[in-house]
C-alpha cells in the first residue's frame, strides 16, 4: 500500500468522544486503516491523562476495538480506566494520539484549572517520551452553549492554547482550527452529531498523515521542568 500509514501500528486513548456511539472510535480507526494503519483504539468515559495512569474507574462506559474490527462498549458501574502502560507493552505502537481535552476544561468552573491541566498533561506526555514513541495530541472541538456541560467557546480556546503549549513532545492537533464555533453541531454541548464526527475524524486523519510525512519540531512551549503560569 502506497501510504505515509502503511505499516505504523498506531495507539489511540481517548475520553468519551471515544465511546459514544457513533463518535470517533467508530470513525478515526476506518480513516487510518484505509491509509495503511493498523490501530487500537480505547476510550474511558470522562476519563482524564492521570485517570489512564493510575487506577480509576469509570461510571459512564468505555470502549475498545482492535483495527476495523466490531467496537467493545462495556456500560455498568465501576469499570476501570485502561491503563496506558500496559496497552502500549501490549500494542507496541509507532504513535499514540491522544484524543483529551474536554475532560480538562473545568467547564462549570470560573477559573481556569491552569496548574491541574499541567500535571494531567505532562504525567502522561512523560511516559510517552520515556517509551520514546511519536506522539499527536488532539485537542478539543468548539461545542454549542448547554447547561449539561457548561462549555463555551472562551474557555475552549482557552483550553485549547494552554494544550499547544504544554503537550510537548508530542504534536498538537488543534481542532478549533477545523471548523468556525457553530459549523460542528453538537447533541449535548460537548459530545458531536453524527456530521460533525465524521468530518473530525477526517480532518484528524489529514492532520496526522501530513504530520508524518513532514515531521515538525513540537511547537515551543514550557517543558517538563517548567511551568508556564
Amino acid at each position: 500500500m502506497n501510504s505515509i500509514l502503511a505499516g505504523v501500528v498506531v495507539l489511540i486513548l481517548g475520553d468519551s468522544h471515544m465511546v459514544h456511539q457513533g463518535g470517533l472510535i467508530d470513525l478515526l480507526p476506518n480513516a487510518l486503516a484505509a491509509d495503511g494503519a493498523t490501530v487500537y483504539a480505547y476510550g474511558a468515559c470522562g476519563a482524564t491523562p492521570t485517570d489512564y495512569l493510575t487506577p480509576k474507574t469509570t461510571d459512564c462506559g468505555r470502549t475498545a476495538r482492535a483495527g476495523t474490527g466490531a467496537v467493545k462498549r462495556e456500560t455498568g458501574l465501576g469499570l476501570p480506566v485502561w491503563n496506558a502502560r500496559e496497552l502500549i507493552a501490549r500494542t507496541k505502537p509507532d504513535l499514540v494520539l491522544v484524543v483529551m481535552g474536554d475532560t480538562m476544561g473545568a467547564y462549570k468552573n470560573p477559573a481556569f484549572p491552569k496548574a491541574w491541566v499541567w500535571d494531567q498533561v505532562t504525567a502522561l506526555t512523560g511516559e510517552i517520551k520515556a517509551a520514546s514513541l511519536s506522539c499527536d495530541w488532539i485537542g478539543p472541538p468548539w461545542g454549542t452553549d448547554n447547561p449539561a456541560f457548561g462549555k463555551t467557546s472562551g474557555r475552549v480556546q482557552e483550553l485549547s492554547t494552554y494544550l499547544g503549549q504544554i503537550v510537548s513532545p508530542c504534536h498538537y492537533i488543534d481542532s478549533t482550527k477545523f471548523a468556525a464555533p457553530g459549523v460542528w453541531k453538537s447533541i449535548d454541548g460537548q459530545h458531536l452529531d453524527q456530521a460533525g464526527y465524521k468530518a473530525w475524524a477526517a480532518a484528524i486523519t489529514a492532520s496526522v498523515e501530513q504530520q508524518q510525512a513532514h515531521p515538525a519540531a513540537p511547537a515551543a512551549g514550557a517543558t517538563q521542568d517548567e511551568q508556564p503560569w
